[in-house]
C-alpha cells in the first residue's frame, strides 16, 4: 500500500497498521488464503515499506524545520513590530506629556522653578530633535505612514517648522541633476505634490514653502549666474538670457499655479518672480535703447564702410550745404550735382537689420516691461528705429538722391532719383508693417498711442516733400532732355522742306527720338512707383509732355507738305502719350492733333474746323496762333477769319 502522511493521522494503531499491511501483501497474510504464507516475501515487503517511512519521514522533517524557520522569522517580525508599535505609543505619551509640562512651566515663575523649568525645556528640545531625527530617517527610507505619524506628533512643537525644512531640504537631493534647472523643478513639484498630502495636515503650506525655497535658492542662484556674467561683457547676449530666463520662470509659474499654494497663489507666484527679477528689470529698457542705439549705428556704419562712403553732414548751416537745398528747391544752376553712379544709398539688407532688432526689443519690452511703462517704453524703442532706419538711412539716402539730380538743362543725364524712390517706398511699407502688426498692440490702449501716429505722420510728411520735390525735379531733367533732342534734332526744314512733292518720312527724327524717350521714362515711372502714385507721377509728365510739344511747335511754320509732318508727328505723340494710360493725357494730345489740322486745312474751311468738336471751347487767340504759323497765312488773308 502507498505510504502517505494520512496513514498515521490519529487515531493510530500500530498493531492494526502491521496487520493491514500483512494481510494486503501476497502470500503474507497469517490464515494463508488463496496463495499459502511466504515470510520472504512478506520480510521484503516490510523492508521496502520501513524504506519509505524513512524517506517519508525525511520529508516531514524538512517541512516541519520549514515551518518552524517561518514561524521564529514571523514572530520575531511580530516582536518587532511590538516594539515599534510600543516605541510609537512611548513616543506619543512622552509628547503629549512633555508638551503639556512644557505650557505649565511657561507659567511657573523663574526665580522659585528655575531648574524645573530648565529641565523640562532640556526635554522638551531633545524629544523634538528625536523626532526630526525620525521623521528624516522615515523619509529617508521612503515610509510614508511613519512620517505622517511623526509629523503629526511635531505638529504641537515649535519644531515642526523645522520638520518642513528638513523634508523640503531631503526632497530636492538629486532632483538637480540635468541642465534645464526649470523642467526639474515642474518634475519635483509634480512628484512632491503627490506625496506631501500623504504626509502633512496642511499640505498646500508645506507645497507653498517648497516652491518659495526653490524660487530664492536654486532659481536665484541660477538666473544671477547667467546674468551676471554676461551684462558688461555681452549686451546683446545677456539681454537675450534675461528675456529666455524671464520668459521660462512665468512659464514654470504658471505651471505650478495647478497645485493649492494657499488662497491668492498668483500673487504669491508673482512676488517670487519680481525677487528674482526685480533689479534687472529696473534697468532693461535703459540697457535695451543703449544697446538699440550702439547696434544700430554699427549696422548704418558697417554698410557705408562697405560702400567706401563717407556720410555727408546733412543741415551743417554752412554755405555748401545752403546752396545744395536751394538748388534742390529750384532749377537754378548752382554748382554741379552729386555724380553718385547709380548708387541709391539704400539697403534692403542693412532694413532687415534694423527691423529684426527692433521686433526682437519690442518682443523683449513687451515681455520684460511694466504694464504701467509699456507704452512709453515701446515708444522709446519706436524712436530710435524713426532715428536709424527713417532719418539716418532713407532721408539720408533721399538727400544724396537730390543732390544727386541734374540741371533741367543737363545733357544725357541719368536719373537715378526714381530708383531712390522705388526703393524707399519698399522700405517704408516695411517700416509700416512693423509699425501696424508689433508696435500698435502695445500701445493702442494708451495715450502713447496719439504722439505714435503724431510722430508716424510727421516722418511720412517729411520724407513725402523731398519725394515730391525730387520728382519734380526728375520730371523737369525729362523735360529738359526732351527739348535738348528736339533742339539738336528738329530742323526748321522739316516743316517747310525744299521739295513738296518729295518728303517721303512717316515722322520726323526729333519726334521718333522723343516718343523712344519719354516710352522708356514712362516705364521707368512704373516700376518705381505704387498705387495712385503712378497715375499721378505719369499725369503730371504728360502734361508737361504736352506743354512742351505744343510750345515746340509754335517755334515753326508750315508749309502745307510740313503741316502734314506736324500732324504726322502729332499722331505718333498721341500714339506715344497712349502709354501712360491717363485720360487727361490723351485728351491733350487729341487737341493739339486737332489744332495741327488748321496748319494744312483749306482756307474756306477753317471757320468749319474751328467749329469742331474738339476746337470750339477753345480760346480763339490760341487758335489764331496756329493758323498764324501757316507760311500762306498773309497771302491767304486767313486773318480775316478771327476777326
Amino acid at each position: 500500500m502507498a505510504t502517505t502522511a494520512q496513514l498515521f493521522e490519529e487515531p493510530f494503531d500500530a498493531d492494526e497498521y502491521i496487520e493491514r499491511l500483512a494481510w494486503r501483501t501476497p502470500g503474507g497474510g497469517s490464515k494463508g488464503g488463496a496463495e499459502a504464507f511466504d515470510p520472504k516475501r512478506l520480510l521484503e515487503e516490510f523492508e521496502n515499506h520501513i524504506e519509505e517511512l524513512k524517506q517519508l519521514d525525511e520529508k516531514i522533517q524538512r517541512k516541519v524545520e520549514k515551518l518552524e524557520h517561518q514561524c521564529h522569522r514571523e514572530a520575531k517580525e511580530f516582536a518587532h513590530k511590538v516594539q515599534d508599535l510600543q516605541r510609537s505609543n512611548q513616543i506619543k505619551e512622552a509628547a503629549d506629556i512633555i508638551q503639556k509640562l512644557h505650557l505649565i512651566a511657561q507659567e511657573l515663575p523663574f526665580d522659585r522653578f528655575a531648574d524645573v523649568k530648565a529641565k523640562i525645556a532640556s526635554k522638551y528640545h531633545d524629544l523634538e530633535r528625536q523626532l526630526i531625527q525620525e521623521f528624516t530617517a522615515a523619509q529617508r527610507r521612503g515610509e510614508i505612514g511613519r512620517m505622517r505619524e511623526v509629523a503629526a506628533v511635531l505638529l504641537h512643537f515649535k519644531g515642526y517648522a523645522h520638520c518642513v525644512d528638513v523634508y523640503i531640504k531631503q526632497c530636492q537631493e538629486g532632483a538637480y541633476l540635468r541642465n534645464d534647472v526649470f523642467e526639474d523643478t515642474a518634475v519635483l513639484c509634480q512628484r512632491v505634490n503627490k506625496q506631501v498630502g500623504e504626509v502633512f495636515s496642511s499640505p498646500e503650506t508645506v507645497m507653498a514653502k517648497l516652491i518659495q525655497n526653490i524660487f530664492e535658492n536654486k532659481l536665484q542662484a541660477h538666473v544671477k549666474e547667467k546674468l551676471d556674467n554676461t551684462r558688461h561683457s555681452d549686451v546683446e547676449q545677456y539681454l537675450k538670457n534675461l528675456y529666455d530666463l524671464y520668459t521660462r520662470t512665468t512659464t514654470l509659474a504658471t505651471k505650478l499655479t495647478e497645485f493649492n499654494l494657499g488662497s491668492d497663489k498668483h500673487t504669491f507666484l508673482s512676488k517670487l518672480i519680481k525677487s528674482i527679477f526685480s533689479t534687472y528689470l529696473e534697468s532693461y529698457i535703459d540697457m535695451e535703447r543703449e544697446y538699440l542705439r550702439t547696434r544700430g549705428a554699427m549696422i548704418l556704419q558697417r554698410y557705408y564702410d562697405s560702400k567706401n562712403h563717407q556720410k555727408r553732414p546733412i543741415g551743417t548751416g554752412s554755405i555748401q550745404d545752403l546752396k545744395e537745398r536751394i538748388r534742390q528747391r529750384t532749377n537754378l544752376p548752382l554748382g554741379p550735382s552729386i555724380d553718385t553712379h547709380g548708387e541709391t544709398f539704400l539697403s534692403p539688407e542693412l532694413v532687415v537689420n534694423l527691423l529684426q532688432e527692433t521686433r526682437h526689443a519690442f518682443e523683449r519690452c513687451h515681455r520684460l516691461s511694466d504694464p504701467a511703462d509699456l507704452p512709453k517704453n515701446a515708444f522709446s524703442i519706436f524712436l530710435l528705429l524713426v532715428d536709424h532706419l527713417c532719418v539716418e538711412h532713407i532721408d539720408y539716402a533721399l538727400e544724396i538722391g537730390l543732390s544727386a539730380i541734374p540741371s533741367a538743362d543737363a545733357k544725357n543725364a541719368n536719373l537715378y532719383f526714381l530708383d531712390v524712390v522705388q526703393q524707399a517706398n519698399s522700405i517704408f511699407h516695411l517700416f509700416d508693417k512693423q509699425f501696424n502688426d508689433q508696435l500698435m498692440p502695445l500701445i493702442s490702449s494708451s495715450p502713447k498711442l496719439a504722439e505714435c501716429l503724431h510722430k508716424k505722420k510727421e516722418v511720412i510728411e517729411q520724407m513725402e516733400v523731398k519725394l515730391d520735390n525730387g520728382i519734380d525735379r526728375t520730371l523737369n531733367c525729362m523735360v529738359g532732355q526732351m527739348k535738348h533732342i528736339l533742339a539738336t534734332e528738329q530742323k526748321k526744314t522739316d516743316f517747310r522742306p525744299e521739295d513738296e512733292n518729295n518728303v517721303m518720312i512717316q515722322y520726323t527724327t526729333a519726334c521718333s527720338k522723343v516718343c523712344a524717350y519719354v516710352s522708356r521714362q514712362v516705364e521707368h515711372v512704373r516700376k518705381s512707383m505704387d498705387g495712385k502714385n503712378v497715375d499721378t507721377v505719369l499725369t503730371e509728365l504728360g502734361v508737361r509732355f504736352h506743354r512742351l510739344i505744343h510750345e515746340h511747335l509754335q517755334q515753326y511754320s508750315y508749309s502745307s507738305m510740313g503741316g502734314m509732318l506736324a500732324i504726322c508727328d502729332v499722331a505718333e505723340y498721341r500714339r506715344c502719350a497712349k502709354d501712360f494710360r491717363v485720360p487727361l493725357v490723351l485728351q491733350l494730345f487729341d487737341t493739339l492733333h486737332a489744332l495741327c489740322n488748321l496748319l494744312v486745312v483749306a482756307p474756306d474751311n477753317l471757320k468749319q474746323v474751328c467749329s469742331g468738336e474738339q476746337l470750339t471751347n477753345l480760346d480763339r487767340n490760341l487758335l489764331h496762333a496756329f493758323v498764324q504759323l501757316r507760311v500762306d497765312y498773309r497771302s491767304a488773308r486767313l486773318g480775316r477769319h478771327f476777326s
